[in-house]
């Protein structure tokens, strides 16, 4: 999905914040770089990759997505940027960006938006986080091959 699909998903989705909210994919936003003032969470959903090296494809119920907010005056910005993987199969094949469906991301909006009013509005919203659509996999986890777990921030590490 191109940044315009995401910021028009979450235009949509924050519809119930107090203020207007933006949001922005970010290639180098990493979780625990926060600019002051910006607070942070993590949200996770299931993607497919497919490697621009050799082709092959698997999905992942592991995609662990950063994210940054602040609340400024007013305004709200958003930073998100899904963790990547590589393939297992190929040497030195570069790290993919996941391809997550339109229901995968609002879900995880709607929780990226939970996550907001519990820490830029200071609301209680109980354990209210949302499940996403999971892939039907049997193959293990590949913590090599896994941006997240390089990073430290997946839980299959």
């Amino acid at each position: 999905m191109t940044q315009h699909e995401w910021s028009r998903l979450f235009q949509i989705t924050s519809t119930k914040l107090k203020d207007n909210w933006s949001l922005e994919l970010d290639e180098n936003l990493v979780h625990n770089s926060q600019r002051p003032g910006w607070k942070k969470c993590i949200v996770s959903t299931g993607g497919r990759f497919r490697c621009t090296k050799c082709g092959r494809g698997w999905s992942s119920n592991m995609v662990r997505v950063v994210c940054h907010m602040r609340l400024a005056s007013g305004q709200g910005f958003v930073k998100l940027r899904p963790s990547r993987q590589n393939c297992k199969e190929c040497t030195d094949g570069p790290m993919e960006e996941p391809s997550i469906s339109s229901d995968n991301i609002k879900t995880l909006l709607k929780n990226v938006v939970e996550k907001i009013r519990i820490k830029c509005y200071n609301e209680y919203m109980g354990n209210t986080n949302r499940p996403f659509r999971s892939f039907d996999t049997n193959r293990p986890h590949e913590p090599a091959h896994c941006e997240a777990c390089m990073q430290g921030i997946c839980p299959k590490r």
